[in-house]
Formats: structure tokens, sequence, C-alpha cells
């Protein structure tokens, strides 16, 4: 390796520190032409897995606009191919696993019926710090077009970008006090001040702001436990901030509402001359960033299996469930055996492993479906009149 060489964490500080300077970073630009976010959290389509930490932060800024990004190898397992000439992208990442191609008993790769090297994962012992060269999307011929890839992918998205802001902040119980015109935690008191919404140029930029607030929240002591005794101006609290910011372009691109830099912009003097002084810094920031998206994140999803899990599994006397175009009115109950009724009079008796007392289950949980089923139902038959 050349004697020039420098670590992944100071080339990715240095890049940072020059950007930042020219007002053109990440942080500093965080709505593209088109109303995008200008960062989104770069992702590999062959694992469909995010970047995390400082991966994530250094590869969003290599002035792509396609998030995709895979090994030389992963692009040759997938059926792709690098153009000749593509330049690599270095990455630093803590690898578990090994994938490698499945091959028969002469040593010659297995294919399935598509013509694609089958492949198998092999852990190590130990986890492994290693290098790995990325290329992007844009430097691959034969990968889908973003937009098709990012078609299926929302898809799969049931919920609107502020409806998911407002449930995470909801699900956070985090307590925000609204007034005045001024957005900052209270360590101290545990407590979020923002301005009123009404005060915000828009939604996103108020959820955006509440979200960035919801970052330093996670610092108490009950949760993430960091080091926030700095006061506003210091380098202790721009370190606090410098976590929050890209906490925020993370939640921002997660939750399709991007981020507001505004009165972060103070900081970014501070940013520069830690970075100078530490570019190890960096990195510690983009890995506590990392826990914080994975806090605020993880709060929405465990509340959902709450939720889930808290549904009745089971039925009770009294109950009146709509299902298959009957409703079963469940009579008594006599150890785990219940009796219900259907609107004709017919009395069955049914018990945890039977099909019916499964269906009636689901059914009492999620009532919108047989009423879904009852609507379809009375349409056909209005057809057939």
């Amino acid at each position: 390796m050349s004697k020039n060489f420098k670590p992944l964490h100071e080339q990715i500080a240095n890049k940072l520190i020059a950007e930042l300077q020219a007002e053109t970073s990440p942080f500093q630009k965080p709505w593209t032409d088109s109303d995008a976010p200008a960062f989104t959290i770069p992702v590999n389509p062959t694992t469909n897995k995010n970047y995390r930490g400082m991966n994530s932060l250094w590869l969003s800024m290599q002035g792509h606009t396609d998030p995709r990004w895979m090994t030389l190898k992963q692009a040759g397992y997938a059926g792709y191919e690098v153009e000749k000439g593509a330049k690599a992208t270095l990455i630093n990442f803590v690898k578990r696993t090994n994938i490698e191609a499945m091959r028969d008993v002469d040593g010659n790769k297995i294919l399935d019926e598509h013509g694609k090297t089958q492949t198998r994962t092999t852990e190590y012992e130990k986890p492994v710090i290693t290098n790995a060269w990325v290329f992007n999307a844009e430097q691959i011929k034969g990968i889908p077009p973003l937009a098709e890839y990012l078609k299926e992918k929302q898809g799969e998205q049931t919920w609107s970008p502020i409806e998911r802001a407002e449930q995470l902040i909801s699900d956070s119980k985090a307590v925000i006090i609204h007034g005045g015109n001024e957005a900052y935690y209270n360590k101290a008191s545990d407590q979020i001040r923002l301005p009123l919404k009404e005060q915000f140029e828009n939604e996103t930029k108020y959820y955006a702001v509440a979200l960035h607030e919801i970052g330093h929240w996670t610092g108490h002591q009950t949760r993430l436990d960091r080091p926030m005794e700095g006061r506003f101006g210091s380098e202790a609290y721009a370190r606090e901030e410098l976590r929050a910011e890209i906490a925020s372009l993370m939640l921002g691109s997660e939750l399709k509402i991007g981020h507001n830099f505004g009165q972060h912009a103070a900081y970014v003097n501070n940013w520069i001359k830690i970075l100078k002084d530490e570019p190890f810094e960096l990195f510690r920031a983009s890995a506590d960033a990392q826990k914080i998206f994975d806090y605020v994140v993880d709060i929405g999803q465990k509340v959902e299996l709450k939720e889930e899990k808290s549904k009745d599994q089971t039925l009770k006397k009294g109950d009146e469930i709509a299902y298959n175009n009957n409703v079963y009115k469940v009579l008594d109950k006599k150890g785990k055996t219940f009796t219900v009724e259907d609107m004709e009079g017919g009395k069955t008796k049914v018990s945890p492993n039977d099909g019916l007392f499964k269906s009636l289950v689901n059914a009492k949980n999620n009532p919108a479906e047989q009423q879904l089923i009852v609507q379809e139902e009375e349409v056909s038959h209005s057809i057939g009149r």
C-alpha cells in the first residue's frame, strides 16, 4: 500500500471539511431541484440492506444520484457488468459472513434456471474488520433502472411520510412543549421545545426539526446515554450537534421528508475545527448517529409488535364476530371449548386447535377485512339483480 494512502476516516473527514467550506455538504443541501431529499441512504440491492454509519455518509458524498451500490463480485453474481475503467469507492465494514459460489464435484459453478451462479453463506468464527471496494449503479451495465427499483420499493410502502413521522414521534413518548420561536432539547427537564407547527413553512420542515430534537432526546441517560454537558457554542455542544445532524439525514431519508439544516449552520466552523484536529471523530459521530437512527426507528417497530401481540388471541363469552358473511356469537365456555351460535341459530363447539376458532379470532382482530368481504358480496349481489 502506498505510503501516501490515508485511512478511510481521514479521507472522509478531509472531503467533508472541503464540502462544508464550499457549502456543498449533505447537511447544507437538504433538498434537490426535484424537491426530493438530497441525502438518500445508500443501499445494496443484492442484499437489500442499507449501508450504515460512516459508509452511509461517505457513499452519499460521491456525486451519484443513484443510491445503489455493490461490489464487483456481487454485480457478477447478479448478472450485471461493471463498466470498463469505472473507479471503485472504498468502504470499511465488519464482516461476519462470506458469500461464495456453489460448485459441483468437478469444481464448476452451479447455475440456477436463469443461468445465475448459486451461492451459499458461511459464518466466520470471529467478526473481521475489512475493506471493500464498491461501485455505484450508474457504473454498472444491466442493472434495472432506478425508477423501476424505486417503484417496487414504494409498492411496499403503506404510509405517508408525514404519517410515519408523526407516528414515530408519538411512539417515542417524548415530552414536547410547543410555543416560542426556538427548537431545542433540555436534558435537565427531559423535554423538547418546538415552535407551533403553523410557524413552519410546511409540515415536512416541522417534522424534520422535531426529529432532529428527538435525536438529541435519545442522548438522555435513560436511553443512549451520550455526553451532553456542553453549553451552546462550545466544542462539546458541536460534537453532539454533529451526531444529531447525521442522524437527521438518515431519518429524513428513511421517512422521505428530508431534513432542515436551518440554525445548525452555526456549527459549521466548529465541525471543521474538530475534524481537522480529530479526523476519527467523524467515525465516532457516524456510529452514534446510526445508534440514534436505529433507536428511533426501533421504537416504532417495537410499538407495532406490542400492539400486534396485545390483540386478543382467544374468544370471550359475549363476542359477536362477523365472519364469512355470517355473525357468530360466543355463548359459553367450558375449559378450552367454546360454544358459538351463527345467525340461523346453529350451534357449534370450537377449541383453539380448530380452523373455525382460529378464523374467528382473526376476524375478531381484523374486523375491517370482514367488512370489506361483506361489501364486496353486496356489490356482486346488486350487479346480479
